[in-house]
């Protein structure tokens, strides 16, 4: 089964590492014998599409009080696969399949970034999904329900459900909820399961890259766009970079820009499930993107 993995951390350090195996959990976040103040973060460690969670109100001692911490001055938004997810980095053996205690998106480029640049962050992504198909075994046959940008105007997509709650695609997500300074865009390890070396696929994922960047600045006017791609294979991403200049064509839009990031090195490192990224690798992807943020961010976006 696939349980909701939840991660409680208590001034940085994670505390507990908890599968949500039961309908309802209890679960103790901190206790001390002596006053003190803390920070406390709840995570969901694991991605929406195959697990859903809610959290009910907290108890506290009479004499504790809870309080939000302040918002970072910069918030980043990721949108992504799996490979944002964090998919299979607990799991050294390329040859075992998705499951969610195996997955920890802070151990995944996108994270580390915003934790280093002390950011808040937002992740919309899922695994298996692309532009024009998600993640195929057969070239022939095109996933053409596995889009990210069908989904991207919602609050979330999940198979899974809540009692007496909406599911998160059915959910319209008001873009002035959460207002990003930067985007960063990963998508295309699974279109190019698709595409392959198949030049009008690949002009057809250009093509529907350069209109997904569209709805995403039409929603984001703020924004610094960074799309990035390489760390499962860079096939795509002179692609990428061609939907970028198609994009800044037609739109005259300067604010955005490519990165390439550095695929996995499996001869020395391997693999984790499904042939994904291990917490070494992503770091590395993180070490070639954090200063580029940090850039963008100096100059004031």
């Amino acid at each position: 089964a696939n349980y909701v993995r939840i991660g409680i951390f208590e001034n940085g350090l994670r505390t507990r590492d908890l599968a949500l195996n039961k309908k309802e959990l209890r679960v103790k976040i901190a206790e001390s014998a002596i006053t003190k103040t803390s920070v406390i973060r709840i995570m969901k460690l694991s991605e929406c599409a195959m697990s859903l969670m809610g959290i009910k109100p907290l108890e506290i001692a009479d004499s504790d009080t809870v309080k939000p911490i302040p918002a970072s001055a910069t918030r980043l938004e990721f949108i992504g696969d799996s490979i944002t997810c964090g998919y299979g980095v607990d799991d050294p053996d390329p040859t075992h399949n998705f499951k969610t205690l195996t997955e920890d998106v802070t151990k995944g480029f996108a994270y580390k970034t915003a934790a280093a640049l002390n950011c808040d962050h937002s992740m919309f992504s899922i695994s298996g999904y692309g532009i024009i198909s998600g993640f195929t075994d057969n070239p022939e046959f095109r996933h053409a329900d596995q889009l990210i940008p069908t989904f991207y105007e919602s609050m979330g997509l999940s198979y899974d459900k809540l009692d007496g709650i909406p599911v998160p695609h059915a959910v319209r997500w008001d873009f002035s909820k959460y207002i990003p300074d930067i985007i960063v865009l990963n998508l295309g390890t699974n279109d190019d399961s698709f595409c392959q070396d198949d030049k009008d696929r690949q002009s057809w994922y250009a093509s529907k890259y350069t209109e997904f960047l569209k709805l995403i600045r039409k929603h984001n006017q703020k924004a610094y766009i960074v799309c990035a791609f390489g760390l499962m294979g860079d096939r795509l991403y002179p692609t990428i970079c061609d939907a970028v200049g198609i994009y800044k064509a037609e739109t005259g839009d300067t604010r955005i820009q490519t990165v390439h990031l550095p695929e996995q090195d499996f001869e020395h490192v391997g693999y984790g499930a499904d042939y994904h990224p291990l917490e070494s690798e992503h770091e590395k992807a993180a070490k070639v993107l954090i200063p580029v943020l940090s850039e963008i961010i100096e100059k004031r976006l």
